[in-house]
């Protein structure tokens, strides 16, 4: 029947050109990239900022309690500054460090990958009102309230949705921004170095592991603890003062401890009056020639 023949071609002409303008579509959307943040708060201005530094001071009692303690920010108030640590290798669990200069903070963000959206330089601006500060073991961290199996609360990771509300991206992440500092042996002691200190993004010089021998690794499940980590000595240090802390979900936990002198660079957090070095990635260890 031509009548039939006429009129299916014509709708197959029809289909073709919806085909054509669907993939002309595709192709502009592909071609002019999105120019918005997709992750965060685009609405976030910068007002209000507080350096770190006064941030903590002014919530001192809330994290330096011995106790685990913690309290609701209520002011109006933000902090603007570089992440320095994240999930990248898995060792930092569910946290990024944030320096602005002055100071340092952990915050607890109950999501995987973070490294993909808040790589080390990239700079944020975080909306504190509604949020908590507070400590686990004196380590200054922001985030909200976590009761854990043995009935102890303390301030912890937030749900990614409330933390995407919470802040805003500035620009692209500059990893050239981001410098660590030399850490002071001398000082391993001092209160007041390791309070202003703690969470920042340092380096320790000249070390080496204790036992290290090519066999033994960085961490192991027969030697986990309740947080599924296993703390390091460095020799000639007392492993009370400092020790290099890896998860046994890291990337490198199961690789040998590199033998012989080295350089470590890592987050500088604290349990109590311990040091513990929280490497992002392998590459954070450089032997020293």
């Amino acid at each position: 029947n031509t009548t039939e023949l006429i009129g299916i071609k014509d709708q197959n002409i029809i289909i073709a050109l919806v085909c054509i303008g669907l993939s002309s579509c595709m192709n502009n959307d592909w071609d002019t990239p999105q120019t918005t943040n997709a992750y965060g708060n685009n609405s976030i201005t910068e007002s209000n900022v507080v350096t770190i530094a006064s941030l903590k001071t002014t919530y001192a009692s809330a994290i330096s309690a011995t106790q685990n303690s913690y309290q609701l920010i209520e002011d109006n108030i933000q902090i603007k500054g570089r992440i320095t640590g994240n999930d990248i290798e898995g060792n930092i669990f569910n946290n990024v460090a944030i320096e602005d200069g002055s100071g340092s903070i952990l915050i607890g963000i109950a999501q995987g990958g973070l490294f993909g959206y808040l790589p080390v330089g990239q700079e944020i601006i975080v909306n504190l009102k509604g949020l908590y500060i507070g400590s686990y073991g004196q380590q200054a961290q922001i985030g909200t309230p976590y009761t854990n199996p043995r009935g102890a609360t303390y301030v912890s990771r937030m749900n990614r949705f409330l933390w995407n509300d919470h802040f805003k991206l500035i620009g692209k992440a500059d990893a050239t921004g981001v410098t660590p500092e030399e850490f002071d042996v001398t000082r391993i002691n001092d209160a007041s170095y390791l309070e202003s200190n703690s969470g920042k993004l340092m380096t320790i010089k000249n070390v080496s592991f204790e036992g290290a021998d090519g066999k033994k690794v960085f961490a192991t499940e027969s030697e986990k603890d309740a947080a599924n980590s296993v703390n390091r000595a460095l020799t000639g240090i007392n492993s009370n003062q400092l020790v290099v802390r890896t998860s046994t979900y890291a990337d490198f936990a199961a690789l040998p401890l590199p033998t012989g002198r080295v350089n470590i660079t890592g987050i500088f957090t604290r349990f109590r009056n311990t040091w513990q070095i929280l490497i992002r990635q392998k590459s954070d260890i450089q032997t020293i020639q």
